[in-house]
């Protein structure tokens, strides 16, 4: 290395900065990068403010972006809401911001539709994959496909081989330009801890040994969070001191939406009232997981490889997953794989808890697969590779 941070410069491209389960992985990624390496990185929001699952989430108190600016990393966003068209003036913010970078990181394939607007002046860009469904976001994977025809996109990461396998699939983009580069998390952040256990469950009111089913999501449908419910009001009726947590975006009581669905899910339950948590948006996910005996996912698809799994898992937490995207092989064990029925997923749930000790010591022995280092050392090369794209590009 030449000096610290005196090498390739590296700009992502966030769509915009919110809470959500991809904006978390590729923040801690670009941190250890511009820690662990001499590459220079910034990130460029483009907007200030997000408007998803009736929360208005402002750029500059987003974990992410506190993260990022903790790390010594340059973070901006463009004066815009989500709502908000991309103007002349946040256009050529944009085609500055990549004029002075080696080379463009994409969070997912949303910010293609302002990148396919600049002249991007050669800089190759990467995008990071962390979905397996192409379709979901409408013209953002046909922006994918023509940025990759005309050799702007010069690869796509995928996060797991689902999402490779869908956009092969929905793309023909060759597999040789969709590298899998798994996930992981900061071990050093997710791990057991007795302590924020107990402190946790004093805080939310929950005795030392009621059961404790976590769910971290947005509230969208992607999520099935009426199936969560559901199989929640089942486990109730077999273990009425269980407590159910819900946090993530929209998962507070002011979403009317969420209130009136407890409600209406949860009325056979008589306890639901002091033992359904919705907490809405948290900083201090390490020590809910450490609170929950199991972390439930119930997605209906969309999924590649959640990231929920692997801080659950790294914190000595036990999952149970619906079989979407990367999800089953995560977990290593066909007994945390639930169909979609709520009377099944709420006995995975109870057969898991009856088994907890078990789950838990076979995670923690492999608990050091789930770092993230393996990925920060895959991104690494990439883009070492793929900053010197113009050197390699096939003449036309």
């Amino acid at each position: 290395m030449s000096g610290p941070h005196s090498g390739t410069r590296v700009l992502s491209v966030y769509e915009g900065f919110f809470a959500g389960g991809a904006r978390i992985q590729h923040t801690s990624m670009v941190a250890g990068l511009h820690a662990a390496t001499d590459q220079r990185h910034s990130v460029l929001g483009l907007a200030s403010s997000t408007d998803r699952e009736g929360t208005v989430q402002r750029a500059d108190r987003d974990g992410s972006w506190r993260r990022l600016a903790a790390a010594g990393v340059a973070v901006d966003a463009l004066d815009r809401s989500s709502t908000g068209a991309l103007g002349r003036a946040h256009l050529a913010r944009l085609e500055r911001a990549v004029a002075d970078a080696d080379l463009v990181l994409s969070l997912k394939e949303q910010p293609l539709a302002a990148l396919r607007r600049v002249d991007t002046g050669g800089t190759p860009v990467l995008v990071s994959l962390h979905r397996s469904d192409p379709e979901h976001h409408g013209s953002a994977v046909a922006d994918l496909v023509e940025l990759v025809d005309r050799g702007v996109v010069t690869s796509a990461v995928c996060c797991a081989r689902s999402t490779q396998r869908a956009y092969h699939a929905a793309t023909g983009i060759a597999l040789s330009r969709l590298p899998v580069v798994h996930n992981g998390v900061d071990l050093r952040r997710y791990r057991p801890s007795a302590a924020e256990r107990r402190d946790v469950r004093r805080e939310l009111g929950v005795p030392d040994a009621a059961p404790v089913v976590l769910l971290s999501a947005r509230f969208d449908p992607m999520k099935d969070v009426p199936l969560f419910l559901r199989a929640a009001a089942v486990l109730a009726r077999r273990r009425p001191d269980a407590h159910v947590v819900l946090c993530g975006a929209g998962m507070s009581p002011g979403n009317g939406e969420l209130a009136d669905l407890v409600a209406t899910t949860l009325r056979g339950w008589s306890g639901a009232q002091e033992r359904v948590h919705l907490l809405g948006i948290r900083a201090d996910m390490p020590r809910l997981y450490n609170a929950a005996d199991l972390v439930a996912l119930t997605s209906a698809y969309g999924e590649a490889a959640p990231l929920s799994l692997l801080e659950a898992m790294a914190s000595g937490t036990v999952p149970v997953t619906t079989d979407v995207g990367d999800a089953a092989e995560m977990v290593g064990d066909p007994r945390l794989v639930t169909g979609r029925e709520p009377d099944d997923v709420a006995l995975a749930w109870e057969a898991a808890l009856e088994a907890r000790e078990g789950h838990r010591a076979r995670i923690l022995g492999q608990r050091h697969r789930l770092s993230e280092r393996h990925c920060v050392e895959a991104y690494a090369a990439l883009v070492e590779q793929h900053a010197a794209y113009d050197a390699l590009r096939p003449a036309v």
